[in-house]
């Protein structure tokens, strides 16, 4: 057995059924995964899209309807709807509307970040609506058809880059002045997309290009590096170690590594890893493992508090100490998966672990989840107030079940 975290001592193997195969604990996964959703139900906006949330559900002022979240509704929904929890269907409707309608750019093509703002066209944001849509086709949802369509005209038009098999950035809203940065993040969640793409159209080419991507950001960079991942690249793909480094809290593009999304890079090797649409090189699983393993048995309790820090330094040692609760949901899919995956217990005592750690400092009275910790291990507001949108959330009380 490894060590698990800093200063802490190897846990026993567990001598009793693994969780994952536990009724009680499938149930309490069920269970959660529609107190999430019940939660988002008035987060429903009658002009279109969704509320950013407050603590108690209502409306926080001043924020408009985000293009990334309104498709994580309609994906995790779409989960809802698979698995029958009542009001997941009106919230699949609700997004599926408003890719179509409030956030659709009929003068230009692609999809509005921020309706009534004018911003950029992200990459990161139009990914997304390509993991709704596919999601959406496999519950047969009516216009997942023809929003998949779209997304597969602006993949291959305008993010696509075939000459170093990527996704670029981002652009003007008339798709003019491609940004010269490449991010680590809209290419993770280009990946996520093009899996959720080759499994519902059974198309090898987006798993391929997965692979692709995959392979230039962790087989190379990451590996180079020790398993941590450089998040932030020029348009040739040199990495820029020092980018933003004076902004250590910045949502999307924070200086440093970021354990929660070496986590989530796993559990997307592990996808590619399964598929029957491409080949499964050695490196997938390695690479998932090692990702895993430098974030928990390295990156727990790194300043004495439990839990994983924001972001660390290339030394490892941490730059923004806030805690948030998407790293955590992230770790409680991927040793999920990887204990089913290859049957190692080291796998079950971090998925009970994290979901030990989740239960006392995030999940709410009301099965909502706080987004933020503070330096206290209480409710925080530095990088994300209120109460976050579903998918991390929801992914985490849905992805054992189906592990």
């Amino acid at each position: 057995m490894h060590s698990v975290g800093t200063g802490s001592a190897a846990a026993p193997a567990p001598t009793t059924a693994s969780w994952l195969d536990t009724p009680a604990h499938r149930s309490w996964l069920q269970a959660r995964f529609a107190d999430v959703l019940t939660f988002a139900l008035p987060s429903i906006l009658p002009g279109g899209g969704f509320a950013y949330q407050a603590v108690d559900g209502s409306p926080m002022p001043g924020r408009r309807p985000q293009l990334f979240l309104t498709a994580r509704m309609a994906y995790t929904a779409a989960i809802g709807v698979r698995q029958g929890i009542p009001g997941s269907g009106e919230l699949l409707d609700h997004a599926m509307d408003s890719l179509a309608g409030l956030h659709a750019d009929p003068e230009n093509g692609g999809w509005l970040t921020e309706p009534g703002t004018v911003t950029r066209k992200a990459t990161y944001d139009h990914v997304h609506v390509g993991l709704a849509s596919a999601t959406a086709l496999t519950v047969g949802h009516p216009s997942a058809t023809a929003l998949l369509e779209q997304v597969v005209a602006v993949v291959d038009s305008r993010l696509w880059d075939p000459s170093t098999q990527t996704l670029l950035e981002s652009f003007a809203p008339d798709w003019s002045d491609s940004e010269d940065y490449r991010g680590a993040n809209a290419n993770m969640h280009g990946l996520e997309a093009f899996i959720a793409m080759g499994n519902a159209t059974g198309d090898a080419v987006w798993h391929e290009r997965g692979l692709a991507i995959a392979d230039r950001l962790i087989n190379r960079a990451a590996r180079e590096r020790g398993w941590l991942l450089p998040e932030h690249f020029t348009a040739d793909w040199q990495v820029l170690p020092d980018y933003n480094r004076e902004e250590p809290l910045h949502p999307f593009r924070p200086f440093g590594a970021t354990f929660g999304h070496s986590l989530e890079w796993a559990r997307f090797l592990l996808q590619l890893d399964a598929s029957p649409l491409v080949g499964s090189p050695g490196w997938l699983l390695e690479g998932a493992d090692a990702l895993t393993r430098r974030a928990l048995d390295g990156g727990w309790a790194l300043d004495g508090r439990p839990g994983l820090v924001y972001t660390v330094d290339w030394d490892g040692t941490p730059v923004a100490d806030v805690r948030l609760h998407w790293p955590v949901c992230e770790g409680i899919q991927t040793s999920s998966m990887l204990l089913r995956r290859t049957g190692d217990q080291h796998w079950e005592h971090w998925y009970r672990r994290l979901w030990d750690h989740a239960a006392r400092y995030f999940i709410d009275e009301r099965g909502a989840w706080r987004n933020e910790l503070d330096e206290g291990m209480r409710q925080g507001d530095r990088v994300w107030p209120g109460r976050p949108d579903v998918y991390h959330c929801g992914g985490a009380l849905t992805t054992p079940l189906e592990a």
